[in-house]
């Protein structure tokens, strides 16, 4: 976990939030470009979370059997409880307090996050759809709620916009990473849905083509659609710098959907990503938004 011990108790503010920036600028490809838009406060604020919610995942996708990533990801929740009270064990935990603090962030939302990472610890089902609604709502819909609350936002709506917005992100997050994921023994895909298209596990496991598998990928992007379109009316409740970092997210993850279409869904012999000058592409658009300019 990275654990400091007694020294974590000494490091201040300012290393705390620059050691924040360090990871989210090394690990959080999609994410760093889109922070910087925002102002230094909030910036450094974004920073701190994801700082938080990467330790917890790379505790649970780390070495080790299960029973001894259950051990650590508890201690981490322990631990991330201690800071909100002043007692830090982490050189990450001075600026995840100082943010919860600062931006009225809830507490519950962090424990949710460690909820939704606690579920990866096991091989992957989901027998339903709303099972895995369920995981999508912890692992990101409660990371779109503690953004805003950061981001800044107008009316109450903006949270029921937000966790649609958290849905449609890891819904396509899944479909990039099922090949992958089938291998580490984790399939996100509803079973009601392989039943329904007529494929079988076994065969995601083979990585098979047959016909049945692209329309049940195709079912999954047209889902996801629906909630990025049912999640857009958060852009006009978010302040300027909200509404521009939603728009550079936002924007990178509905192409990062369209080359996996575009792809004809090829997941299992490479990871589709965006390219780089259309996430630049995304930040330059966003400058105006972020200056109060346009919608």
């Amino acid at each position: 976990m990275g654990r400091s011990g007694t020294a974590a108790t000494n490091v201040s503010l300012y290393a705390s939030y620059a050691c924040c920036e360090r990871m989210t600028r090394i690990r959080a490809g999609n994410f760093y470009p889109a922070f910087r838009i925002l102002p230094a406060e909030q910036r450094r604020a974004m920073c701190a979370l994801y700082a938080f919610m990467r330790i917890a995942d790379d505790i649970a996708d780390g070495p080790g059997d299960v029973s001894r990533r259950v051990r650590d990801l508890d201690q981490w929740r322990q631990d991330a409880l201690l800071a909100l009270d002043g007692q830090f064990r982490h050189r990450i935990h001075p600026a995840l307090r100082d943010t919860v603090q600062r931006f009225a962030i809830p507490a519950d939302y962090l424990e949710l996050l460690l909820d939704g990472v606690a579920m990866d610890l096991a091989p992957a089902a989901f027998p339903t759809f709303e099972e895995l609604r369920r995981y999508c709502f912890h692992v990101a819909s409660v990371v779109g709620l503690a953004c805003i609350q950061v981001w800044g936002y107008t009316a109450r709506q903006a949270r029921d916009y937000a966790i649609s917005a958290g849905i449609a992100f890891q819904l396509t997050n899944i479909l990039r990473d099922v090949g992958e994921d089938v291998a580490r023994g984790r399939i996100y895909l509803p079973q009601e849905d392989l039943e329904r298209f007529g494929y079988g596990a076994d065969q995601l496991r083979l990585g098979e083509r047959a016909p049945a598998f692209y329309r049940l990928m195709r079912y999954q992007a047209e889902r996801a659609r629906a909630f990025y379109q049912a999640a857009e009316p958060l852009r006009e409740l978010l302040s300027p710098a909200g509404r521009a970092v939603y728009h550079v997210l936002s924007g990178t993850y509905r192409a990062l959907l369209d080359a996996i279409e575009r792809s004809g869904f090829d997941v299992f012999g490479r990871r589709i990503g965006v390219p780089w000058w259309r996430k630049v592409w995304q930040v330059v658009g966003a400058v105006p938004l972020r200056l109060g300019w346009g919608r």
